[in-house]
């Protein structure tokens, strides 16, 4: 791994050979910080060059970046050796290319890697199946109201490495962390996070084992004085409480004896006979029982990066949410739109539906992660009074919710739609006053869009144009 005193030498940094696989959000930041220290670099990406932007490609050529682009643009592993190469969390770490430069003496990392290697200020890293945009946010604004220079990032906000050299050990970075960032990680953050384990990414992994295994990695590689917090309602994540000392838990369910939990129907800190309270669940701005979750999660591990029990407070009545997550967008005509976008997996929609207790036209259907739905179509066969699908999935969720209705001798008005934008025009005909339509889709965006937060922006054009 790359060491603050080898990039702070510019004689070694002249030779040193990089290979930078995949131009997205995270690699161009990598390419400037170490462009800057001297290395030579090779860009790699899928796209042509024409393809690319006229501004991205006019950016590398002034750092005098080489580029390898097209249908064979990995073929330049085979062909030069290289010192280094810098994957995109998409790109899996065991494709022929990389595997014959790690053989061949080439290093293989990441930027979330690269920050691990370089960063003296502590590490908080969250991750999880659902939950971790909010729960990370909260935690920042947590420690940030307690006095803390927080730097935010990870697979959220801005990627922190071309600032990395310049954070001190008395700020804190905290990182939401996502199964593609940490499947080759070797070292863990001080403070650890697992909201919860469900089924997900199974497109990308090869199994739902090695999905897991990669979350574990958060923990993995701690020191001795590591904090993990787990979700002792999450069967996944209660069972990883056994595997080691120093276990900070939190639950809605339950009293905890060390963490986060509700006591007397409120949220409290609790440590053996010591309780502070938090808050009571009506003054969350938050919306939902999985926010009441999260809530006490971001406090468990807040508290123990260092937080202040007023802060936490603080923080926990006045946040409002995160763009993208059960995000209120509009009151039309008596109907409440929702965008509930970054929702890419059937627990997190379950989680969004039991959020209203009134009438809901759901929004569903992306792209496949073969991730099963059966549990999904019995909460929308509950809680719903329409369904409409778009996208890649709909016939699954149509069938799941069909086979629950069946069962359950209900019906209910399914429409399959060929857009986001016929998505909301047949949603809101089938509300009424008073009813809800939520885009929680439950699946990730990239059959249609280039993202969740484009899908998200798209909806609420959408219903600011009815």
């Amino acid at each position: 791994m790359l060491t603050r005193e080898f990039i702070a030498d510019r004689e070694k940094m002249k030779d040193y050979s990089v290979a930078v696989i995949g131009l997205g959000i995270s690699n161009i930041p990598v390419i400037r910080f170490l462009s800057r220290y001297g290395a030579n670099i090779t860009a790699c990406d899928r796209k042509e060059i024409t393809q690319l932007g006229e501004s991205k490609v006019a950016e590398l050529k002034s750092l005098g970046v080489e580029l390898s682009c097209g249908s064979d643009y990995l073929d330049v592993l085979y062909n030069r050796k290289f010192d280094l190469i810098v994957r995109s969390p998409g790109l899996r770490p065991d494709l022929p290319q990389l595997i014959h430069s790690v053989n061949n003496g080439a290093m293989l990392t990441s930027e979330i890697e690269l920050l691990f290697g370089l960063c003296q200020a502590p590490i908080v890293g969250v991750t999880g199946s659902d939950g971790k945009t909010t729960t990370t946010s909260l935690i920042a604004s947590m420690l940030n109201s307690s006095g803390y220079q927080v730097h935010l990032g990870g697979n959220i906000g801005t990627p922190l490495i071309e600032e990395v050299l310049s954070y001190q050990d008395d700020e804190i970075v905290v990182l939401e962390l996502s199964s593609f960032q940490l499947m080759t990680m070797k070292k863990s953050p001080a403070y650890s996070l697992i909201t919860n384990i469900s089924p997900n990414h199974l497109d990308y992994h090869k199994s739902y084992q090695e999905y897991v295994d990669a979350k574990c990695n958060i923990y993995k590689w701690q020191e001795d004085n590591g904090v993990l917090v787990l979700n002792e309602d999450n069967e996944e994540t209660a069972a990883l409480s056994k595997t080691r000392d120093n276990i900070i838990t939190y639950s809605r369910l339950n009293k905890v004896a060390n963490g986060a939990c509700l006591v007397n129907g409120a949220l409290v800190l609790i440590n053996g006979a010591k309780i502070d309270k938090i808050c009571d669940p009506q003054e969350l701005k938050l919306i939902g029982s999985h926010n009441i979750e999260n809530v006490l999660a971001a406090a468990a591990v807040a508290r123990a990066a260092g937080a202040k029990i007023e802060s936490i407070r603080e923080v926990a009545t006045t946040f409002t949410g995160v763009e993208h997550r059960l995000e209120f967008v509009r009151n039309h005509g008596g109907i409440l739109y929702y965008n509930d976008s970054s929702c890419s997996s059937p627990t997190r929609t379950i989680a969004a539906l039991n959020s209203f207790n009134t009438g809901i036209v759901l929004i569903a259907g992306g792209s496949d992660k073969y991730v099963p739905f059966d549990e999904l179509g019995i909460k929308i066969a509950e809680k719903a009074k329409a369904l409409v699908l778009l996208g890649q999935t709909s016939d699954k969720i149509y069938q799941s919710t069909k086979a629950a209705l069946d069962a359950a001798s209900k019906d209910m008005t399914i429409v399959k739609t060929g857009s986001l934008q016929e998505a909301v025009v047949k949603a809101s005909a089938l509300a009424d006053v008073g009813d809800v339509v939520l885009l929680s889709p439950a699946c990730a965006s990239f059959d249609m869009f280039n993202n969740f937060a484009e899908r998200g922006l798209m909806f609420k054009n959408y219903v600011f144009s009815l």
